[in-house]
């Protein structure tokens, strides 16, 4: 029998959550439900799930706590987390982005679009299943072993943040648009803002330190891996 696809709701109102559920259970997924930090800890300590819905409003931890408190465990790091939240301006969207979230829907939403978005999520997560190794100057990505490292020392790169990278490496010197990031790193970009490549890049700039450099922003037209960033070039 194939294994259906866990998705965890981390939702303090129960008729929000029921909601959710019964549509994820009619489309082929299987949902479980906690109401608050505390338990759906219990749960993931129990079962990874393959998917998170994270209300941002949660009694006690908020899920903006408790998405940067995921993304620094390494057991729960790689699972996608979508916030869930009324908070729709986009100050918000980017404290949520930051924080660790793959996505950010607003409320209320239509079911239809939530679960395009699970999809979606789960869509990107599958074809950085690949092992090969890219190096471009001094950095290295290696997708076998999941690391990243510059001149020699390892650096801690987020699941998305690591897409991005390793689609750049692969395809260096070369100007992406934003829409093609989308498309090519997130794997659909019907439901995604173009801001959120703009929030990844800031993330992956962040965490390649003094390698941040290699990658360009190219006015008006997007981004580029560059094997000879100016800072190089100037040294």
């Amino acid at each position: 029998m194939k294994k259906l696809p866990r998705v965890l709701i981390v939702e303090d109102e129960s008729a929000i959550a029921e909601l959710v559920a019964v549509n994820l259970r009619h489309n082929g997924f299987q949902p479980i439900w906690a109401e608050d930090g505390e338990s759906a800890q219990r749960e993931l300590d129990a079962v990874l799930p393959d998917v998170i819905l994270l209300d941002w409003m949660l009694p006690g931890q908020s899920g903006l706590q408790l998405a940067r408190k995921w993304r620094a465990d390494p057991r729960t790091k790689p699972i996608p987390i979508l916030m869930l939240t009324a908070r729709g301006d986009e100050p918000d969207k980017v404290a949520g982005l930051d924080a660790g979230a793959d996505d950010y829907i607003t409320k209320p939403f239509s079911t239809q679009e939530l679960l395009a978005r699970i999809r979606a999520v789960l869509r990107r997560r599958a074809p950085e299943q690949v092992s090969d190794s890219v190096s471009i100057g001094e950095l290295t990505l290696d997708a076998a072993t999941y690391r990243v490292s510059f001149q020699g020392q390892p650096l801690k790169v987020g699941p998305t943040e690591f897409k991005l990278l390793h689609f750049l490496m692969k395809h260096s010197e070369r100007v992406h648009s934003r829409a093609q990031l989308l498309d090519k790193v997130w794997g659909d970009h019907v439901f995604i803002e173009e801001r959120t490549v703009d929030v990844h890049v800031k993330r992956l700039r962040e965490a390649l330190g003094t390698a941040s450099s290699m990658i360009e922003t190219v006015r008006g037209a997007g981004y580029r891996l560059t094997a000879q960033p100016p800072a190089l070039m100037q040294a």
